[in-house]
């Protein structure tokens, strides 16, 4: 199991319903977006990451174990902010490319922790048949299942095979490792689509008719806990305004 999941299913906030924690993250996310960067961004990123480390109860390493790979992706999506093309120097570091460049790392980082409040707080197997109620098509839902089931198996798959190659001294030379890289991705590629195909005739010999019907347990929604929500959101608004 990945740890972001397993921290879903092992955090205080296990037993609360969705809604509840989907109104406080995606409500973070909205003012990271909406706000100004400065201070918006530096407040959004506040109040999640001592909501994380506090009620959520996540380590510090824990939530850097779950952002480091997406801020890869923010720091490569600003770098082209302090490049300039065309000129004397074709391309050359552009002093007027840092401020927007801080902003825009500044205000993905905060709607990044938004989204790491509501993943490391909420499986996606308490999510997804929730989303019908909403008006979701029912196939939408079960293909973003089995995909999500799909994909730890092409990863377990994976690292199976790597230690295997691993074991045979794989990895021993450039060649070697070439060569078992190509090996890893045939024998991936192969066994994805026959998991697929035993996938497909187990739901047809189970009289599959186009909706897997699962228990969905029920969860009071805590009007107390939406309040507070509803408050510390406005708090975050009200002192980006005051603030910028």
């Amino acid at each position: 199991m990945h740890s972001l999941d397993a921290l879903a299913y092992t955090n205080p906030w296990r037993r609360r319903h969705p809604a509840e924690k989907a109104a406080l993250a995606l409500g973070l996310l909205s003012c990271a977006v909406v706000l100004p960067p400065w201070p918006g961004a530096l407040l959004v990123g506040g109040v999640a990451l001592v909501v994380l480390l506090g009620p959520v109860a996540l380590r510090p390493a824990q939530v850097w174990r779950a952002v480091r790979a997406p801020l890869v992706f923010i720091a490569v999506g600003s770098v082209p902010l302090l490049v300039a093309v065309g000129g004397a120097v074709l391309v050359r570091f552009e002093p007027a490319g840092a401020g927007p460049a801080l902003a825009l790392a500044g205000r993905a980082f905060a709607a990044l922790l938004g989204l790491v409040l509501f993943a490391a707080t909420t499986p996606l197997a308490d999510t997804l048949p929730r989303l019908e109620r909403l008006g979701v098509p029912a196939a939408v839902t079960e293909i973003a299942s089995l995909i999500y089931r799909l994909l730890f198996l092409l990863l377990d798959t994976i690292a199976g095979v790597r230690e295997a190659q691993a074991g045979r001294l794989g990895f021993r030379t450039w060649r070697t490792t070439y060569r078992s890289v190509a090996g890893q991705s045939g024998a991936v590629f192969v066994g994805s689509f026959d998991r697929a195909r035993r996938l497909e005739q187990g739901l047809a010999l189970r009289g599959y008719t186009g909706s897997l019907r699962v228990q969905v347990e029920a969860r009071p929604v805590s009007w107390r806990f939406l309040a507070v929500t509803a408050v510390v959101l406005a708090g975050v608004v009200t002192a980006a305004m005051v603030l910028g």
